[in-house]
């Protein structure tokens, strides 16, 4: 027998098992069937429901525009068995198998995809009237609130709060947001870029309270630390999520500060033939220099195609993305490209009270980040701009007549 026959047996004989039926767990199983993976894929996922995509559950499910969001995937012609309403409940990385609530599921490669969880508010547990915004069940129970237009207390301004809280309004329900730190988006930008975001909220119609603790929760009512009561006929909490992992305890597989799986540039766990991607695993950026931990869609979406690329492994590939996220909220179109936090100078294109602006983050003159509020063509070009390390010329690239791509050095 041929060494390469021998290798395609090997390849039709090899099982992947994904753990997580979210954008990054499918992704990965299609990855893996596009780049010519022969053998056995599984994909196994918590709920019940038919894999399907998260962005639509704050927007066109939740306002009952539509039913549901399962992805446009052909499973059985694809050859991927989903297990789905299947908990997984810890992996034996030495004896090569997952438990489960169904028994024990053997792998050769297996894929940590279980994304994040989002954090709930101390003290509100079994508080009726108290709901998150994670799950397509989520978005289900919130259905009907919005459609009675209950008065709404939200409990964070960061990006699903301010996407809830348009949602709401666009329903007709009276919104109140509360946030603890001094603006919305206090731990995603910096204070002079959300500034201008404030005023959205009025505009909207939605009253915005910061430096606002929530002390407590009662049937109809939120209560802040200053003593005041803030009418609720529901509470929607969106304070954050985090990686969901704590079923990996005791495995062996290195976890982060957050709680995250700890990857390698090509997306490998610290115990073999593991691997780990999307909102549950952070990994090292040769751009930035840092570790990053990126819990947006568009890290699920590519991340899975070197996932499939090191299984392979015909082609080592190594993930070093642009980060983007987009968000939808009071009538704007909001989105962000790479990472600031090393940036040197800070440069505005437009103002910041009118409809349509950007802010880029410059180091030594190369964008490393920017945010367009209403001016797509300026992420896109800028998005390619920090993937090049082009060098740029401020003077320019401050006028917002001028394209981006213009504004070279």
């Amino acid at each position: 027998m041929s060494d390469q026959t021998q290798e395609t047996g090997k390849s039709q004989a090899r099982r992947v098992v994904v753990v997580g039926a979210g954008m990054a767990g499918v992704q990965t199983a299609v990855a893996l069937r596009e780049q010519g993976f022969t053998g056995t894929v599984t994909v196994i996922g918590a709920e019940p429901h038919q894999p399907y995509d998260r962005p639509p559950l704050s927007k066109a499910v939740l306002l009952g525009k539509a039913e549901g969001s399962a992805f446009d995937v052909d499973f059985e012609a694809l050859g991927i068995e989903l297990r789905l309403g299947s908990e997984v409940l810890g992996v034996r990385p030495g004896a090569h198998e997952l438990d489960t609530a169904e028994g024990p599921v053997p792998y050769d490669d297996l894929v940590l995809a279980t994304g994040a969880e989002p954090i709930r508010l101390p003290g509100t547990e079994g508080v009726p009237g108290v709901h998150l915004l994670r799950t397509l069940d989520d978005a289900e129970r919130l259905r009907p609130v919005l459609a009675r237009q209950h008065d709404i207390v939200v409990v964070g301004a960061g990006w699903i709060g301010a996407e809830f809280a348009t949602a709401a309004r666009e329903a007709g329900c009276a919104v109140t947001v509360v946030e603890a730190a001094d603006r919305p988006l206090a731990g995603a930008l910096p204070a002079e870029v959300a500034a201008p975001m404030t005023s959205w909220y009025a505009d909207a119609g939605a009253s915005l309270r910061t430096h606002a603790r929530v002390e407590r929760v009662e049937p109809g009512a939120v209560v802040l630390d200053d003593g005041s009561r803030v009418p609720a006929g529901a509470v929607v909490v969106g304070i954050g999520a985090r990686p969901a992992t704590a079923w990996l305890a005791g495995s062996g597989i290195e976890l982060g500060a957050h709680g995250e799986v700890v990857a390698d540039a090509r997306l490998r766990t610290s115990v073999p033939d593991v691997y780990a991607v999307g909102d549950c695993a952070s990994f090292p950026s040769g751009r930035y220099g840092e570790r990053l931990l990126v819990h947006h869609w568009d890290n699920a979406l590519q991340g899975p195609r070197t996932v499939a690329a090191n299984i392979l492994g015909e082609t080592p590939s190594v993930y070093d993305p642009v980060p983007y996220f987009w968000s939808e909220q009071f009538g704007r179109f909001v989105q962000y490209a790479g990472h600031h936090a090393s940036a040197d100078a800070t440069l505005w294109r437009g103002e910041p009270s009118g409809p349509a602006w950007t802010v880029c983050w410059l180091r030594e003159n190369r964008l490393v980040a920017l945010l367009a509020v209403g001016r797509p063509r300026d992420l896109a070009q800028g998005r390619r701009l920090i993937d090049a390390g082009t060098v740029l010329d401020p003077e320019l690239l401050a006028d917002p007549a001028r394209p981006l791509k213009a504004a070279t050095a």
